[in-house]
């Protein structure tokens, strides 16, 4: 286990229209977007950036996934200080290796993974030094981490054993099952629980920090994107809304009660 937790620390949207994403996050989280161009030869990527700092990218979907048939989708990066020692890591402990190491120019080294129940993520190793995590309430940056499985208890016991993640709690929710949530760091926080019947596959969610839910569910729809369910509150005192961008890919925004 690592002396101290490891959280997702970038979140990159891949898209099929790389122009019209960046037009509807910008208008409904708020970003401040600009093109990522300190790596030549680089397909364009475009950077989101809250106030504070970078806090992921939009890029065009690359032909090979494409070609596979997945959809438009959000897909978080987890820190690591040696990302060939986490990916056997990660082997040995049951998960998947979807693409090796490798490297981006000025960047770093990269890894798609995925975990024993299939949830795909990936690891980046920065060659920049680490910088200190922001509060987790910062306006446009990720607030709360969901993980919809197939064994939510297996699923944890993963992200404990190979991220150092800690136990939260537990809710029950009745027919829906137990929401188990997680600390990742003293900045970092998510849930766990296993997937509905809805949701074909296993798959991170993420939750974008907005001022305020009503207005931002406007500009959701407002935008051409859907509102699936709500708004409603949750027991950490928060507005939550979950959504989906004019492309397909599902995303959430979390606001504080008002």
């Amino acid at each position: 286990m690592p002396n101290a937790p490891t959280p997702f620390f970038w979140y990159e949207l891949m898209t099929t229209d790389l122009d019209a994403a960046e037009a509807f996050y910008t208008a409904v989280v708020g970003w401040r977007a600009e093109p990522f161009d300190k790596a030549p030869g680089m397909p364009r990527y475009i950077v989101v950036n809250s106030a504070m700092r970078g806090v992921g990218g939009l890029m065009t979907m690359p032909e090979e996934p494409a070609k596979m048939g997945m959809p438009p989708a959000w897909i978080g990066y987890i820190y690591t200080k040696d990302i060939d020692a986490s990916t056997q890591a990660l082997k040995d402990a049951g998960g998947a290796v979807h693409r090796a190491p490798d490297d981006i120019p000025g960047v770093g080294r990269f890894a798609v993974v995925a975990d024993p129940q299939g949830a795909t993520f990936m690891f980046l190793q920065p060659n920049q030094p680490e910088q200190p995590p922001v509060p987790a309430t910062t306006l446009g940056h990720v607030g709360w981490h969901e993980l919809y499985t197939t064994d939510w208890k297996a699923a944890f016991d993963f992200y404990s054993s190979q991220f150092g993640w800690e136990s939260a709690g537990e809710f029950d929710m009745g027919e829906m099952g137990i929401y188990k949530t997680f600390g990742a760091g003293p900045e970092s926080g998510g849930g766990i629980m296993n997937k509905p019947p809805q949701i074909p596959v296993p798959v991170w969610q993420f939750y974008f920090n907005v001022d305020a839910i009503d207005a931002a569910a406007k500009r959701v729809t407002d935008n051409g994107g859907k509102v699936i369910m709500g708004p409603m509150d949750v027991p950490s005192g928060q507005w939550i809304i979950q959504c989906q961008d004019p492309q397909g890919a599902h995303f959430a925004l979390l606001a504080p009660v008002r």
